[in-house]
């Protein structure tokens, strides 16, 4: 049961810093850099493709405008040779007629071709500004990203110093004070039990001497007193 509650536990503890780490600043601006730059790599593939595409389609569009002349030419030259008298007239015909609709099928081509060519391009255009804008904010992010760090830094170093400030200004110093102070009276203390010790050490026989002489003293008062009484005092 306890391994439960520990597993729950260290879960909890995991849970809680994914959710500090989420709202960290720093890794969410890390995070956004790495996916901008993967907007970038996917943008720079699509417009390679793109480009692929509309140089394809231009090399397509120059061919068929070739063709379109070649047909143009062949119709002409079987007309000369018509004219000529080397080629029967009627066959001649037939064959410029089928150049010439050929040569009407790859001028379509060339147009087709044409307008697919400004499409792809006017695609790449509006590629090549989106990369280009996804670069620009890659670049401003990583720069506000070492703006972001730097501020963490002096920001920890400056809550470091005033936390030791504080401490030093207030629960440090009160406690060395109470800790003199204590001192202080540990050493009274101990020099009042010296004394004590000192009194309790006195001889007997001082005291027996206090004790005579205090009475001697007492006697001696009587005795004068008396003396004026009986007015022998002189």
């Amino acid at each position: 049961m306890n391994f439960f509650k520990r597993l729950f536990k260290i879960g909890e503890a995991e849970a809680n810093a994914a959710i500090d780490n989420m709202e960290d600043p720093i890794k969410m601006t890390e995070q956004g850099i790495r996916d901008m730059k993967n907007d970038l790599e996917k943008s720079i593939e699509a417009l390679a493709q793109v480009k692929a595409m509309a140089i394809r389609t231009k090399n397509d569009t120059e061919e068929a405008a070739a063709k379109a002349d070649d047909y143009q030419q062949k119709a002409m030259l079987i007309l000369k040779k018509a004219h000529n008298g080397t080629l029967d007239t009627a066959e001649a015909d037939r064959l410029a007629k089928e150049a010439l609709i050929k040569k009407e099928a790859a001028a379509q081509q060339v147009e087709s071709r044409k307008q697919e060519t400004e499409k792809y391009e006017r695609t790449v255009s509006q590629l090549e500004k989106n990369v280009h804008d996804i670069k620009q904010n890659i670049s401003r992010w990583e720069n506000e990203l070492k703006t972001l760090k730097a501020r963490v830094k002096v920001a920890s170093a400056t809550k470091n110093v005033s936390k030791q400030m504080a401490a030093i200004d207030s629960a440090s110093t009160v406690a060395m004070l109470e800790r003199m102070k204590e001192k202080v009276q540990q050493e009274e203390a101990i020099a009042e039990a010296y004394g004590d010790i000192a009194n309790a050490s006195q001889s007997i026989d001082s005291q027996l001497d206090e004790a005579i002489n205090a009475t001697e003293t007492s006697a001696e008062e009587e005795l004068s007193a008396l003396k004026k009484q009986l007015g022998l005092d002189s």
